[in-house]
């Protein structure tokens, strides 16, 4: 059974760039809804059981096919917002430093020049998805809940929800007020901890 994990800080933590209301709305209800989901899904297939979240949604061909979309659409949705809550801090900000800023600055030329182009993508995704930094540095999009690896592929360094439920209580729809917010709570640690020692399915 797969369960939510704990926020880590404090739902008015991250201030007036994400609100209380929003984290408490977006992690107590909205993530354990898609916990739920799965958990419902899985427990038709016990043989399943011992199969990571990982393994599970980065190789849904191995998944039944009457779950498949559920694992895919539930599972994804788990394991999106697990990192995303790490993936921010209430002493986030500022830029990365060490090998993540040389890359980054080798690949797109500035910090700023990296921050523009990954916000960019984030506007252009259409409806509800996430905006992702992989291990290559290259910024890709998915859209739903659907995760940015597939099986054998390093899963992303940070991704950002550009789903609805993420910002609208605060942004309504100005979704560019929301992205410029998140770089103020980015964890670049966290990211610089991932960017060194890539995960893979």
């Amino acid at each position: 059974m797969f369960t939510v994990p704990e926020l880590g800080y404090a739902y008015d933590a991250l201030g007036e760039n994400i609100s209380a209301d929003i984290m408490q709305l977006h992690h107590d209800k909205h993530h354990q809804t898609y916990v739920d989901k799965l958990n419902a899904a899985l427990a038709t297939h016990p043989e399943l059981g011992e199969k990571t979240l990982v393994e599970l949604v980065g190789n849904l061909d191995a998944v039944p096919e009457d779950i498949r979309t559920a694992v895919r659409n539930h599972g994804g949705g788990h394991y999106n917002h697990s990192l995303f809550w790490k993936v921010m801090s209430p002493n986030g900000g500022g830029e990365p430093t060490g090998a993540l800023l040389d890359g980054i600055v080798a690949k797109y030329g500035s910090y700023q020049a990296f921050t523009d182009e990954f916000t960019a993508k984030a506007l252009a995704v259409f409806g509800s998805g996430w905006a992702w930094l992989q291990p290559d540095l290259s910024i890709v999009t998915t859209p739903n809940q659907d995760v940015p690896f597939t099986s054998g592929q390093p899963e992303p360094v940070i991704g950002l929800d550009v789903w609805e439920h993420a910002y609208y209580l605060d942004y309504k729809n100005k979704r560019d007020d929301y992205v410029k917010a998140f770089w103020n709570v980015v964890d670049w640690n966290f990211a610089a901890e991932r960017y060194a020692q890539p995960a893979h399915v």
